[in-house]
Order: structure tokens, then sequence, then C-alpha cells
């Protein structure tokens, strides 16, 4: 999950969000890796889901879940707006878990 969160935020760095709605393999491979995220958590034992509340599990895993079974109608604004509102918290939480 954390290498894959740092590769978007990383590639975000140099993107806008038009540059995902006009360049196709951009977007893709940016839904593709947040979809990882998604998958990664849905693993997790319930047990260690539960020792990090921090983590909003839910609703990365629901983002899974859209993006894999939405592909068709993805909203590249909330694709967006996760890049950059809930992307940057989500990689310190599990920089600090990995850190303990």
């Amino acid at each position: 999950m954390l290498a894959q969160a740092r590769k978007v935020l990383e590639r975000a760095r140099t993107i806008t969000r038009d540059d995902l709605e006009h360049e196709e393999d951009l977007g893709a491979a940016v839904a593709w890796r947040l979809s990882v995220i998604g998958e990664a958590a849905a693993r997790l034992s319930q047990a260690t889901r539960d020792q990090h509340p921090e983590i909003p599990w839910t609703q990365i895993i629901g983002m899974r879940h859209r993006l894999i079974h939405g592909y068709d109608a993805i909203d590249l604004d909330i694709v967006w707006q996760t890049i950059q509102m809930d992307l940057p918290p989500l990689v310190a939480a599990l920089e600090a878990i990995v850190d303990r």
C-alpha cells in the first residue's frame, strides 16, 4: 500500500487534473495503483485493520471496488481529490505503522 501510494504522489507532482482526463494511459495507471492500494487493504485481516483505526479502511476498499467494477464511469474529480487530499495523510499513517 505504502509503495503504491508513494508512487502515485510522486507522479502527481508533475501532472494536473486535466492530464488525468486527456492522457488515457496516465489516468488508467493512476486508477490501477489506487485499486492496488484498495486490494492490499482488503487482504489485511480484520484484526490488523482494527489495530489501526486511523486508516480509513472502508473508504480505501470502497474506492478499489468502484475503480474495478465501475471502470466505465470513473469520476476523475474524485480520483484527483483522493490523490491530493487523502493520499498524503495515508502515506504518513502507513509510514508510522511501518516505522513501529
